[in-house]
């Protein structure tokens, strides 16, 4: 992989881009090097890894004007997918290199990041049965990650099969709802499931709200129906999906639940406390995904 990255450095020194490389040794060194860099007024972070390397960083430049660029290399990496870039493999080695041209010559600009319990996330911050699923698999070998799609299914199927979902209040914005749900996810982005839904067909990364969904159900079977509606789009019009725009919320349970945030384990426990920072992070992000922003910089 060093040789990969070292080719980066060629696209944005030709766009006048001065170059520093640097080896994280954990998330938590990862986002300390990012603070440092922002100390240190650099331009940009360029995060080279999967989704969960991506939150990592961007903990650590939140708030500052060191922007994050994304240069996908994980198993799973919708933030990049989300704005199209594809991922390096090492059949598609020069993605990496191509990625870099991408962002090497745009303009910045500022999205949303969203706290779940004081942990920033990207992506998502969820609660139920796909957050138990993530404790049972991480931390998972990095071999086992290259099979991360079935291995990730075969594992909720058999979580589904003795979990049942939960009682579960939620306000959003200070409104009360309750019911019982298998998953209550609260999302920044428009896929979801390791990119194989596309959850909110209309979020935009700037626009301080968020999306809670709220999926009903106690049984396997309605697990496998929320898979199929998920993957097919019609969620949207299922009556046991409920999506809820929020910019605050708070979830509460008399059982203690698990928590996921941007497909990391954190610690879980009776609520989740979640709020939207409003264009916190500064990002490079390509030209043609701009879409995706209500008020874009150009």
């Amino acid at each position: 992989m060093g040789r990969f990255v070292r080719g980066i450095m060629k696209p944005l020194q030709a766009a006048g881009w001065s170059v520093d490389i640097a080896e994280t040794l954990s998330g938590t060194h990862a986002t300390q090097t990012a603070h440092q860099a922002a100390q240190e007024k650099y331009e940009a972070v360029f995060a080279i890894g999967g989704d969960g390397t991506v939150g990592q960083v961007a903990s650590g430049l939140l708030n500052t004007e060191t922007a994050l660029a994304v240069l996908p290399t994980g198993t799973t990496n919708v933030w990049a997918l989300e704005q199209g870039q594809k991922p390096f493999s090492w059949w598609q080695w020069w993605n990496l290199r191509e990625n870099a041209k991408l962002l090497s010559n745009v303009e910045p600009q500022y999205v949303d990041v969203g706290v779940c319990n004081d942990r920033p996330f990207l992506l998502w911050a969820g609660i139920g049965l796909d957050a138990q699923t993530i404790h049972r698999i991480e931390p998972r070998p990095r071999y086992f990650k290259h099979v991360s799609v079935p291995h990730f299914f075969a594992t909720t199927v058999m979580e589904a099969t003795f979990w049942h979902g939960m009682d579960l209040r939620v306000y959003a914005d200070g409104k009360l709802i309750e019911g019982h749900y298998l998953v209550a996810v609260a999302n920044n982005i428009r896929h979801y499931a390791g990119g194989m839904s596309l959850l909110s067909p209309n979020a935009l990364l700037d626009d301080g709200e968020m999306d809670m969904w709220l999926l009903s159900g106690d049984s396997l079977a309605d697990t496998f129906r929320h898979f199929f509606d998920l993957a097919s789009g019609r969620h949207l019009n299922s009556e046991y999906a409920r999506r809820v725009p929020f910019h605050t919320a708070r979830i509460e349970s008399d059982a203690t639940f698990a928590i996921q945030v941007d497909g990391d384990p954190v610690l879980g426990g009776h609520t989740a406390e979640i709020t939207t920072q409003h264009r916190a992070l500064k990002i490079l992000m390509p030209e043609n995904a701009l879409y995706l922003l209500k008020d874009p910089k150009r």
